[in-house]
Formats: structure tokens, sequence, C-alpha cells
């Protein structure tokens, strides 16, 4: 495949995405000096939310410390050349939420199903049509489906008006040859752009997401330092670098975002994500990243190993808003397997 000029969409969900490593925790001030760096350096799409989507500030799976019209309307306010965007899914979000969205400028609303029910998204793609701005849908914990099947999926999407459709690899549990036949076979059975949003378990995000551009995918997800659940995101800042050797070219000035990268390890993380042994855990029993720190905290409480209950939620096959598993499955677990 010729790559020379083809150029890659960089989608930033570092307001989103990160939020699960903060407990959804962000506040005004740091929407805005990330979102103002972000915007700088010339980021085309920044995500913004709460790190379940629109609507999912809840007791199950986090309140976060601002509500949508609050993470949204601030990012908005400091935006000139990116464009917003927000991520809602259904059985979290309603179409209410996606109009109030909408209201406050966000410019592209991404629906998010589970990798196998692409059927669920078909009401709030027309709604997101209906109102003007860009629909795209993507496939949550993409590695419980084989290629075929997640084609298919991504074509029902293209049916139902999406303009891009993609893949999640919500664990992280990919190997770069996995992207390559998935990404391969959705970008054969649909005429839009195609989308892949990478987790880092298993060190191998930055690999996978150029393994998706190879393959065709042309809206490649990354967050400022990897900041995202479990183990982080794809990493944007060296993305971005290594597109760009590589005859990607992507519109962003490096400099001023690895300035925004800075920024965002100062004001928004404790530390920058690492891999540790739940991360690696997490990975390779495709459980949701997110799902690391409800684990940690649960095991510690129980006094049980937490690898031991990503082992178990991932034979369960646990998909995200299912966190009500982890309590069922520690009382599975006897207390002195966590001295192994």
């Amino acid at each position: 495949m010729n790559t020379v000029d083809r150029r890659v969409v960089i989608y930033d969900p570092t307001l989103r995405d990160g939020q699960h490593a903060v407990r959804h925790q962000l506040d005004t001030a740091q929407l805005r000096v990330y979102a103002q760096a972000a915007n700088r350096a010339g980021i085309p799409v920044m995500e913004v939310g709460h790190g379940n989507g629109l609507g999912a500030s809840s007791l199950q799976i986090g309140r976060s410390r601002l509500d949508d019209d609050a993470m949204l309307s601030t990012v908005r306010e400091v935006l000139t050349d990116t464009r917003m965007a927000a991520f809602m899914a259904p059985g979290w979000g309603t179409g209410k939420d996606i109009r109030r969205a909408v209201g406050h400028g966000a410019d592209v609303v991404r629906i998010a199903a589970h990798c196998t029910e692409a059927s669920v998204t078909e009401r709030h793609v027309g709604l997101v049509r209906d109102l003007g701005v860009e629909a795209q849908a993507v496939l949550l914990m993409s590695h419980m489906a084989d290629a075929g099947r997640l084609a298919q999926e991504c074509v029902q999407a293209v049916d139902f008006g999406a303009q891009a459709v993609g893949i999640m690899d919500s664990a992280g549990h990919y190997l770069p040859g996995d992207v390559s036949e998935r990404i391969g076979a959705i970008v054969a059975g649909v005429d839009v752009p195609v989308i892949f949003h990478g987790h880092n378990n298993l060190s191998l995000a930055v690999a996978n997401s150029l393994a998706a551009v190879e393959a065709g995918a042309t809206i490649i997800d990354a967050c400022a330092r990897g900041f995202g659940a479990g183990a982080g995101n794809t990493q944007l800042e060296v993305l971005v670098a290594v597109l760009e050797r590589m005859g990607h070219p992507t519109g962003i000035d490096l400099r001023a975002l690895l300035r925004a990268a800075d920024l965002a390890q100062e004001h928004l993380m404790p530390c920058p994500p690492t891999i540790d042994s739940v991360s690696v855990m997490s990975g390779l029993a495709g459980v949701f990243s997110g799902f690391k720190l409800p684990v940690l905290s649960a095991a510690a409480a129980a006094g049980v190993d937490p690898l031991d209950v990503f082992v178990e939620l991932g034979r369960r096959q646990a998909v995200a808003g299912q966190e009500d598993l982890i309590p069922e499955v520690i009382r599975t677990i006897p207390r002195q397997e966590a001295s192994r």
C-alpha cells in the first residue's frame, strides 16, 4: 500500500478515556488547560466526558466531578480549530443526552456498542445525523469477535448512517496481526473511514495502531502520555512522531503536541500510566481496562489476589457495565490465594 501523503486523522480522547484513571474526577481547570494546549497543537478532534460517556455518571461505575453539560461547555469555550466530540453507549446515555451534547457544540458524536451488537446503534446514529453532526460508530471489546463478524457489524452501522466505523481494543488484548486482519476486513467491507482505538496492556498500543494504519484505518485514537483506563491508551505524542516518520502526515505540530503532553502529565494525572502485573493479566484475560481500579479496590478489601479476579472475569467474558460482577467473582476466590 502506498503510504505517501495518506493523512491519518488523530482523534484524542484524553479528556474522556483518561477519566477512568482518576475515577472521573477531572475539574474545569484541568479540562481547560489540556484542551487549550491540544487546540494549539492542531489536534483534529478531541473527545470529552465521563470515562464511559454521556449519561454514564452513576454509583455503579463512578460519579464524575462535573456533569456532562459542564464538561462539554468548558472545553467548547477554548476550542477554536479542534472539533469537539462526545461518546455515548446506549444504555448509559439516551437521545436526550445526544441532543444536549450537540447543543453544547459537539461536532462529532460517537456511538458505541458491544462488538456483536451494532444493531443497538441504529436509532442513535440516525438521531446524530438528523442533528447535522458527524456520526461515528465503534465496536467495544472487539477481540471477542472474529474479523468477518466485525466487518458485518460495521457494514450494518454504515447502513444506519455512520460516517466512520471501527473497533476498540478495550482490553488491550490484540497483537498486531490480530489488528491487521480485523481492520483489513472492515476496510474491505465499508466505504467510510475506519477507526482503531488501542489500549496498552501488553505494550503494543502504538504497534497495533500502526498495524491498523497499514491495513487501511485512517482515524486513530490516542491520548496524551497514554492517559486512559488500566495500562492506558495509545500514547499520542509517540504515535504522531512515528506516523510522521513513516510518511503518514497528521497535520499536527509535534513540538506543540509534546508541550501539551507535558502539561497533561503535570495537570491531569498523578503519574503516567504504567503496565503493572494487573494490567498484563487484564490484557491476557481480555477484560475491559476500566475494571482495573474497581478490581484493585475490591480485591484489597476482601484480601484476595486481583490477578485471580481478572482471570475469572475473563472466563465469564465480562464487559464494561458489568462491574457488579466483581464482588460476585471475589466471593468465589479463597482469601488465602492473595498470599501467592
